[in-house]
């Protein structure tokens, strides 16, 4: 893992807290009718990436906390706690927005991904084939068999499944937040999501250099 490559990432992760304080800003506002206006409804894209996406973040938190304590590896330890970092302040902001707008942060839909187009939202499900541990479909999350494996793994066995199971779930984040980018009305939320794609895009390269430097493949 090069220097350049943490720098790169590093710097994306910055641009996200950045956008994140912004959003925050104007969807505060100072009570006009523009900063009213800017509220988006329960039911828009942007509530439901906003939920859906910080209970996505709280399971990739979760994962990176268990590989921090069944493995030595410097790489990866330092990976996992970048991720788990960066993850768990995106999620303070989107629940923040929630409070901000008023919105609950706890989807009254039948099923996650409701906010998304039904072609891409069934798309995405069937191309992640994991399941939440609530039983319901979101893209990229681990099942409980899989966070069962990880937490029973040590050494570099744990290294491999936390790569291979955090590539899936950044893959299932990044088509989330591609349909923010696509759908979400709140400009700096949308800014948000791209930064995501592009942080999460960058994360995902390393970890599938960190597989094959422990003779790994990627999981499909």
């Amino acid at each position: 893992m090069t220097r350049t490559h943490w720098a790169a990432v590093t710097a994306v992760v910055l641009a996200l807290l950045f956008a994140g304080a912004a959003t925050v800003a104007s969807a505060g506002g100072s009570g006009n009718d523009g900063a009213n206006s800017r509220i988006p409804a329960a039911t828009s894209a942007d509530a439901g990436f906003a939920r859906d996406m910080s209970v996505h973040h709280q399971q990739a938190v979760e994962m990176s906390f268990i590989v921090r304590d069944r493995t030595t590896d410097d790489e990866v330890r330092r990976l996992a706690y970048d991720i788990a970092n960066t993850q768990a302040n995106q999620r303070g902001m989107m629940l923040g927005w929630l409070d901000l707008w008023g919105l609950p942060k706890v989807s009254t839909d039948s099923e996650p991904m409701a906010w998304m187009m039904p072609g891409m939202k069934g798309a995405h499900a069937a191309h992640s084939g994991h399941q939440a541990k609530d039983g319901s479909r979101m893209p990229g999350m681990a099942t409980n068999t899989d966070l069962g494996r990880l937490g029973k793994a040590g050494g570099k066995q744990a290294e491999i499944e936390y790569l291979q199971l955090m590539i899936i779930h950044h893959n299932g984040g990044i088509s989330m937040a591609e349909g923010c980018v696509k759908l979400c009305t709140v400009d700096t939320e949308r800014n948000l999501a791209q930064g995501m794609v592009d942080a999460q895009r960058s994360e995902v390269g390393l970890m599938v250099d960190l597989l094959h430097k422990r003779g790994a493949e990627v999981r499909t």
